[in-house]
């Protein structure tokens, strides 16, 4: 591999995948099973670790990292992960920088590569500061702290000034009546925009000033003269707004005077200037019903408008860089797999520098000099970790091992699958076979289907405490995840395939896609279950009352049950609108009546278990609580709400991530492979002495 050379040609995606019409593709095969390694249980994967962010030095010779490290049950309090700041070096010798417990978030280099900054609350903080640690040893400094706290942030290129995102301090009268117990809230107008700030760090004397902006800013990136900010601005605070309505803006870092308002379609990405600040490339929407920002764009200064370089890419992309000031380097996101590839900012000399395979890409960082890249790399044998590769390498090298113990485990056969739908459409998916699978056994299937709906499945690692994957394939199951119609990754007119007909032909794929594997031997058609969380709980919740007849058991995680009342709760209607439904409750109500799960209460003969965070404000909890409250009262299928305190859209604490694994598999195992009937009992066997070696039997005694 060359990354530094220009082709003399375009180049593509590699096409062994898109070669193969109908049938398997192993993506990635496990390790022969040896009797002595394990088999994975819930408490294997409460316990995995896993790389969260790469940033390459300027110089190219470290990488700084970040690891989620989630708590541990019965030892720690129940909370979000830890997160961890470790250094590699180009010979994968890595040394930890902060560690503990504690959170950090938003880790770069220092211009000069002499340090790291992060945001954290550390020692009296009482929110998030900026700090930076010396790549040569010392204890960590703050150099900035804000009174609302310091928010996503960009240092000017000499070093000397932090611009970055804050919302100006509550008015003293309002918060002194809250004091006193007038609290009331006047929903959506009480919301300050966030501000940009620019904040000297050489002068401790020096006040951050706000910058004069029109709107609420979430993005910021700091031009590489030193002249320019880019950012993102939005009507409003509101998370709807964030999604549909931010426009792209360079400002004057002096006088913040907009110098260039970009009308980038819907949805907007990751932003990166080119290092000779001429150029911005911009990850965005195709139009503004386009359901993902996955079209690589370039801006020019002195021009407003942007251009797609990859015009009808039949894939998505998910990171960018500059390897020079003429050069994008970008990662891709095809069907199940991944690339890494290159491209003038004219859109020539495309050129593929990893194609696809069993390396799952999923972030990037570059070296100033272009010549060296940091991944972010899983595959099925490993969740993501540390990958680096360098010009005149022909693969990217992995340089960390977050999790060794994975090297004693047993794993499943893991492979990509196309099958035809219903009517001749090409649908993807990954399997997972059963672990110990037997030729000519027919198994129980867990299907798995994700949200969104605009999101994917890579043929890497899919296992964790939502998402059964190899944990299922240990107990004995088939599972499968599918990229239904309206799923990224195979371009913007095939993520638009499911808008306007909720629950319809996208839902078909997951019958077809049960159908297709009886069809090859590997399931048995009246022991098929299903589960996802988001839109894929609403997908769980259809397939247990509209398509009840094929699914034999079903968990829905913070779906959605009544398409009505979840457009009055949400707080995305704008998005719902121009990249979902494609109308309002009010321009069809029959429509969203009939594409509601509960409108087909009465054909639910399922066994359901439904878990909901009961802080959500994406998808209420209300909506889990009607799904409950009619199965319930009609009485004719096995029923069980569970809220988790605290959690909203997703599980984020330890204890409430252990407890939905040992929730969702022991619903599959006892209406797939066990007696059916009542369900089973609501209490569950915690394990405690798996993580403390103590027997909770015999502690309550």
């Amino acid at each position: 591999m060359n990354i530094s050379s220009k082709p003399s040609s375009s180049g593509g995606a590699a096409q062994n995948f898109v070669a193969v019409l109908v049938g398997f593709i192993v993506c990635l095969a496990g390790p022969p099973a040896l009797a002595e390694k394990e088999a994975f249980t819930p408490e294997h994967i409460a316990r995995l670790k896993s790389v969260t962010s790469v940033k390459m030095a300027p110089d190219g010779q470290y990488i700084a990292y970040t690891v989620s490290v989630p708590r541990t049950p019965f030892v720690d309090d129940s909370g979000k992960p830890w997160t961890e700041l470790h250094v590699v070096d180009r010979q994968a010798s890595s040394r930890p920088f902060v560690t503990g417990k504690g959170a950090l978030s938003g880790v770069q280099w220092t211009p000069d590569g002499k340090g790291i900054s992060f945001l954290a609350k550390r020692g009296d903080d009482k929110k998030n500061a900026l700090y930076v640690i010396p790549i040569d040893g010392g204890e960590a400094r703050r150099v900035l702290s804000a009174e609302t706290g310091v928010g996503s942030y960009t240092w000017s290129p000499d070093s000397l000034r932090v611009a970055y995102l804050a919302k100006p301090k509550e008015d003293g009268d309002k918060k002194k009546l809250k004091e006193k117990g007038f609290d009331a809230e006047v929903v959506e107008e009480d919301m300050r925009l966030v501000g940009v700030w620019i904040a000297r760090i050489d002068d401790d004397e020096a006040r951050p000033s706000m910058l004069a902006l029109d709107g609420s800013a979430s993005a910021l990136h700091w031009s590489p003269t030193g002249s320019h900010l880019a950012v993102a601005l939005a009507p409003s605070a509101l998370i709807d707004d964030t999604y549909m309505a931010r426009k792209l803006h360079v400002i004057d870092a002096d006088s913040a005077k907009v110098v260039a308002r970009f009308d980038n379609p819907g949805k907007l990405g990751k932003v990166a200037w080119s290092p000779d600040g001429n150029h911005l490339a911009v990850l965005s929407a195709e139009d503004l019903n386009d359901p993902s920002a996955g079209r690589l764009m370039v801006a020019s200064m002195g021009k407003s408008t942007l251009t797609d370089i990859l015009p009808n890419f039949m894939g998505a992309v998910h990171d960018i860089a500059w390897q020079d000031a003429d050069t994008i380097m970008f990662l891709t996101g095809e069907g199940v797999w991944t690339t890494m590839q290159k491209i003038d900012i004219d859109g020539q000399g495309r050129k593929t520098l990893v194609p696809n395979g069993e390396l799952i890409l999923s972030a990037l960082s570059v070296s100033s000099d272009g010549q060296s890249a940091a991944l972010r790399v899983n595959t099925g044998l490993h969740p993501n970790e540390v990958y680096m590769m360098s010009h005149g390498e022909a693969v990217p090298t992995r340089r960390t091992d977050t999790n060794p113990w994975l090297a004693d485990m047993r794993f499943a056969k893991q492979e990509a699958v196309k099958f035809k739908a219903r009517d001749g459409m090409m649908i993807e998916g990954v399997l997972y076979h059963p672990l110990d699978e037997e030729a000519g056994q027919r198994y129980p299937l867990i299907l798995a289907v994700h949200g969104g709906p605009e999101a994917h499945e890579s043929c890497g690692w899919r296992t964790d405490y939502s998402r059964p994957g190899q944990l299922g394939a240990a107990r004995g199951f088939a599972v499968m995840y599918i990229n239904y119609r309206g799923s990224t990754g195979r371009g913007v007119a095939f993520s638009k395939l499911g808008q306007a007909d909720y629950g319809g032909a996208e839902f078909d794929d997951l019958v077809d896609a049960v159908s297709h594997l009886v069809e090859i031997g590997l399931v048995e058609k009246e022991r098929v279950g299903v589960t996802g969380g988001s839109y894929g709980g609403y997908a769980a919740a259809w397939c247990a009352t509209k398509l009840s007849e094929h699914f034999a058991a079903s968990v829905m995680f913070v779906g959605i049950s009544d398409q009505i009342s979840k457009f009055g709760t949400t707080d995305i209607p704008k998005e719902s609108y121009l990249v979902h439904a494609r109308m309002r409750p009010w321009d069809d109500w029959q429509f969203f009546l009939e594409r509601s799960p509960v409108y087909h209460i009465k054909n639910c003969r399922t066994p359901i278990l439904i878990m909901h965070g009961k802080n959500d404000p994406r998808v209420h909890p209300g909506q889990s609580m009607e799904m409950y409250r009619y199965l319930k009262t009609l009485n004719q299928s096995p029923v069980r709400l569970v809220f988790f305190p605290g959690e909203g859209h997703g599980n984020r604490k330890s204890c409430s991530r252990y407890d939905y694994s040992l929730r969702m598999l022991r619903w599959f195992e006892h209406y797939l492979k066990g007696p059916g009937g009542d369900p089973p009992t609501g209490d569950l066997d915690y394990k405690k002495s798996a993580w403390t070696g103590e027997d909770v039997e015999e502690e309550a005694d």
